[in-house]
């Protein structure tokens, strides 16, 4: 009988605290979570709560203080900066609420700066990550020329671009409007079938999309 889909990440009793001034503040306290392969899950909290730390740590964009991160079951907290750099440009695929595109290059040319990066000349993958999110016919327009949910879906393009196994999405549609937004999700549901998405967001009803809803409080995962 089959158990389903790998466990990809483990987070296994993870702390992680930050000095404000001169006092230590801790923001997430032990906290235990797996998350399969293929899975769409949100994580939700208020502000504050330690959602957006929690998903900084999964992608590594920074190391907790105590506890582990699992990839696959191989531990990558104790990996070298240099290691890290190359697991999260091969590995993990990042979404903001801000679009951080470039205005002076086009569509095409922003999703293309991963394989720069890389140094990839795989440019059929460009084209191929922008007719996913449905914009190769907008690949030649700079960011000015396209609207809020076009740059969107180039950021989202740009992310799988190198065909990452997570993408990780902090309040996507937070600059959005509604109808926008639940496009945007609609795209993250349907990049799930090749990818694990962990999405950050405060609104529940885009939350009801994923296959799951993680609740963070008070830096603690709420059952």
């Amino acid at each position: 009988m089959s158990e389903g889909p790998e466990k990809l990440i483990r987070v296994k009793d993870v702390a992680k605290g930050y000095r404000i001034g001169s006092h230590e503040v801790e923001v997430l306290h032990g906290i235990n979570l797996e998350v399969r392969e293929r899975e769409f899950i949100s994580i939700m909290g208020q502000s504050g709560s330690g959602k957006t730390t929690l998903m900084n740590l999964i992608g590594m964009l920074d190391r907790p203080d105590s506890g582990r991160i699992l990839f696959n079951d191989v531990d990558i907290t104790g990996k070298t900066q240099k290691e890290l750099v190359e697991f999260r440009r091969r590995t993990v695929g990042f979404v903001f609420q801000q679009f951080h595109l470039i205005p002076s290059l086009t569509a095409y040319e922003n999703v293309a700066m991963p394989l720069v990066f890389a140094g990839d000349k795989d440019h059929d993958a460009v084209a191929s990550a922008l007719e996913r999110v449905g914009l190769a016919h907008r690949m030649d327009h700079k960011p000015v020329e396209l609207s809020g949910g076009e740059q969107q879906r180039v950021a989202i393009a740009r992310a799988i671009v190198m065909k990452p196994k997570i993408l990780l999405a902090d309040e996507p549609t937070g600059a959005l409007d509604a109808a926008t937004g639940l496009r945007i999700i609609s795209l993250l549901k349907s990049l799930s079938g090749d990818m694990t998405v962990v999405m950050v967001t405060h609104n529940r009803e885009l939350a009801s999309y994923s296959d799951r809803i993680v609740h963070i409080q008070d830096g603690n995962i709420a059952e």
